[in-house]
């Protein structure tokens, strides 16, 4: 169970990692952008994003932590699970995708574009500093309940 635990601790951290590139630094470089290119390149980025690696990446630690929750059943290994599927999953679906879906829609040549993309950045941003703070809380209190 340990092992499985420290696992699951470490594959949130994968993801939360890759989540926290983009709250240190690739927003803020996109948003240094001209409005129509940062808002053309994340536009890229968002079909580029759910291919197998990474869906595997951010949803198998919700799977493998659900495990550890239901075999440990420690107050640590549960807390640890749920958060990461409240955060970096239940974010994801709840707030950037729709987001993501709005952006998907905008062409960058319309004059109200720039506007809705730096309120885009804005929003989207914060809830990924949600999903990463949650995120590394999550794989913290599984890496405590292992040891």
């Amino acid at each position: 169970m340990t092992a499985l635990t420290i696992a699951t601790a470490l594959a949130c951290m994968l993801a939360t990692g890759a989540l926290f590139a983009f709250s240190s630094f690739v927003m803020g470089a996109l948003d240094r952008l001209a409005p129509e290119h940062g808002l053309l390149a994340m536009q890229s980025i968002n079909r580029r994003a759910p291919t197998p690696a990474f869906m595997t990446a951010l949803f198998a630690p919700a799977a493998a932590g659900a495990a550890v929750a239901i075999v440990d059943g420690g107050p640590l290994a549960i807390a640890g699970a749920a958060l990461y599927l409240l955060g970096p999953v239940g974010i994801t679906i709840a707030g950037n995708v729709p987001l993501n879906d709005a952006l998907a829609r905008l062409d960058p040549a319309d004059a109200g574009s720039a506007a809705r993309w730096r309120d885009y950045v804005r929003r989207w941003t914060a809830l990924n500093h949600a999903r990463v703070a949650v995120g590394a809380a999550a794989a913290a209190l599984l890496a405590a309940g292992a040891v």
